[in-house]
């Protein structure tokens, strides 16, 4: 049985999406990867309703078993946490209208899933990204990258029995997951 993950890195300006087919045995292939882009001339509304139709789009066309989105992080410039905020919750919607799952992930959960290490650079992500997916070259821009990780992360955590309480011991793990497993639980504490 194949797991079908539509990644979703939300933004105002670029929002990626990526989807991953991911097997029992945990390998991944790509299935689609793009960038939704809406220009700052276009008032907020208009910048939403090309999101939301780009999301339906991907949804309708890719038919995901589950939708995992870049949770919202508060250190961000204020503006900014707006607008991904706001494309979060069109993302969000058009999933729950047609009964799809949403899982959210902080940045350093999907990070330490990627590459091992929750303070990894978006370098080290995307080189990963394309390393697991075997492909020929890095998706770009960054965006699209990281649509890419969120949804191996969420294939990856559903399949890897770690649950949420990050796992049935952390001996057991390996160096990837216990990282993850550790990012997973600051970002538990710091909510």
């Amino acid at each position: 049985m194949t797991l079908r993950v539509l990644g979703v890195d939300p933004g105002l300006t670029r929002c990626g999406i990526g989807v991953v087919d991911i097997e029992q045995n945990r390998r991944a292939t790509m299935v689609a990867v793009g960038v939704v882009g809406t220009s700052a001339e276009l008032t907020l509304d208009k910048r939403l309703l090309v999101i939301a139709q780009a999301i339906d789009e991907w949804l309708d066309l890719h038919k995901p078993d589950v939708v995992a989105v870049e949770r919202v992080f508060s250190q961000m410039n204020v503006s900014t946490v707006m607008g991904v905020a706001q494309a979060s919750g069109v993302v969000i919607a058009a999933a729950a209208r047609r009964g799809i799952p949403v899982a959210l992930h902080t940045p350093s959960e999907v990070k330490a899933a990627v590459t091992g290490s929750g303070t990894a650079n978006k370098d080290a992500v995307t080189k990963l990204v394309t390393k697991i997916l075997r492909l020929n070259a890095p998706p770009k821009p960054a965006d699209a990258a990281d649509a890419l990780a969120l949804a191996l992360t969420h294939a990856w955590r559903a399949g890897s029995g770690m649950g949420s309480a990050g796992g049935s011991g952390k001996g057991t793990l390996t160096p990837a997951q216990k990282a993850w497993a550790d990012a997973e639980a600051k970002a538990r504490r710091a909510r």
